[in-house]
């Protein structure tokens, strides 16, 4: 449930990343315009050469600056949606015997009833112990930076002054292959450090994200122009820092939720029955059978009677 709404977030913010980055129109003699432009590129261009100016006249510290601003304003949300997720983590870890058994009799339910019924009853264990579930995860944080994106990518693709410059040897207005590895690296070690200190299942829970996150950061690096890449670099080592907090944070909040588990036990959910009068396909078919049988025997005796 989890991954795929992971999945889904991250589709839907690439996708719109993309339309809105191609929102800009030209006129005939080539020059820009449209309200993606207007509003978005041109404001964050003069941001931009702003920074630049303090900064040495350095467009790719400017954009480094702004990256930090930006995830220094996002990190208190950031590490608070972490944190849920972490407390969500360490509840499903205490209530996974019951969740084996539910799952158990759900592949071993012989009609959709049953199913229903079964699954009926992992929701409310998911409710009764106040699981979230989607794990605590929001999408605020992704979508507030998507303008980002798009104001970044049009303010790079549509400024001369931006597109022809440097950054240690390299074309902020080009693809850098550079770039392109380096966000690879850097989101594959925050998915590298995020499992540090959990336990093996858990770990293996979360092996299907640390794949997926660093190839999609990849892509859309690929797909970018150089200072959008610097962009994703900057802010994949903001994201390995805020894991490194929630690592340190862990250990206290697994203490809280043992603490919290011992003195409300986990919660067994009441099977929900199925209705009597509903029979399963199994029993259908044999219930046919003996009365096929019987109007067989009945025939039988009427017959030798006569």
């Amino acid at each position: 449930m989890k991954n795929k709404k992971l999945l889904a977030i991250l589709a839907i913010l690439s996708s719109a990343t993309v339309f809105l980055s191609g929102c800009v129109q030209r006129t005939s003699s080539g020059k820009p315009y449209g309200w993606v432009y207007e509003n978005m590129a041109v404001p964050t261009q003069h941001l931009l050469m702003g920074l630049s100016q303090i900064l040495g006249n350095s467009l790719g510290w400017a954009i480094i600056a702004i990256t930090f601003i930006v995830r220094l304003l996002l990190m208190p949300v950031m590490l608070k949606q972490s944190k849920n997720a972490t407390i969500q983590q360490e509840k499903m870890a205490h209530i996974k015997p019951l969740m084996e058994d539910i799952s158990k009799r759900q592949k071993e339910a012989s009609s959709d009833e049953e199913r229903m019924a079964i699954n009926q009853e992992m929701l409310q264990l998911y409710r009764d112990n106040n699981i979230s579930m989607t794990g605590g995860i929001g999408c605020l944080p992704l979508l507030i930076q998507m303008p980002i994106f798009a104001a970044l990518y049009a303010a790079i693709q549509y400024s001369p002054e931006l597109s022809s410059s440097y950054f240690y040897g390299i074309n902020l207005g080009q693809r850098s292959f550079a770039l392109v590895v380096l966000s690879f690296v850097i989101y594959a070690l925050q998915g590298w450090l995020s499992t540090l200190g959990l336990p093996e299942a858990q770990k293996a829970q979360m092996r299907q994200m640390m794949i997926i996150s660093p190839v999609m950061i990849t892509v859309m690096t690929y797909v970018s122009p150089a200072g959008l890449g610097l962009y994703f670099f900057v802010g994949g080592v903001f994201a390995c820092l805020q894991t490194l907090i929630i690592n340190y944070m862990r250990p206290r909040i697994r203490q809280e939720i043992a603490a919290e588990m011992k003195k409300n036990p986990p919660k067994k959910p009441t099977p929900t029955p199925v209705k009597a009068t509903e029979k399963t396909t199994a029993e259908s078919t044999a219930d046919n059978t003996a009365t096929s049988a019987k109007k067989k025997r009945n025939a039988g005796k009427q017959h030798r009677n006569k």
